[in-house]
């Protein structure tokens, strides 16, 4: 839909558009993370360009990780990027970490995972399976 030149969006040509489910507009919207830009005399929201880019960097920051309350801190400090420039970096280098700890704990639970499969592999043949005798104690 066009105003002008500006582009406009229903939430379900905006979800289209942003590639995503039109339920995610719609919860993004009750989260109070993304808001539209007004209404249609029928009462359906309408989003303009800055609504897209808007769903677009979400995505974006939760495609890296980042939880929707960080998310929302971050399209904060993105209205104000040139004073707040410093803040991101600090939570981008934050959110580094908690990936690598999240990596480690991945890795440790991959080993202890390949050895109950082998040790699946290796036993002798008994009634009582070496995977649920590990989980149980």
């Amino acid at each position: 839909m066009k105003s002008g030149t500006q582009i406009q969006y229903t939430a379900g040509s905006l979800a289209k558009a942003a590639g995503v489910n039109i339920q995610t507009v719609r919860f993004y919207d009750r989260e109070g993370i993304l808001g539209p830009h007004g209404r249609t005399e029928a009462g359906y929201r309408i989003y303009n360009q800055e609504g897209l880019k808007q769903l677009k960097f979400i995505q974006e920051a939760k495609g890296l990780g980042f939880t929707l309350a960080e998310i929302k801190e971050l399209l904060g400090l993105r209205v104000r990027s040139v004073q707040c420039c410093d803040r991101i970096r600090k939570k981008t280098e934050q959110k580094l970490v908690d990936i690598q700890v999240k990596i480690r704990q991945l890795q440790r639970l991959e080993r202890t995972l390949k050895k109950l499969v082998q040790n699946c592999n290796d036993r002798i043949v008994s009634e009582q399976c070496p995977i649920l005798a590990r989980m149980e104690g």
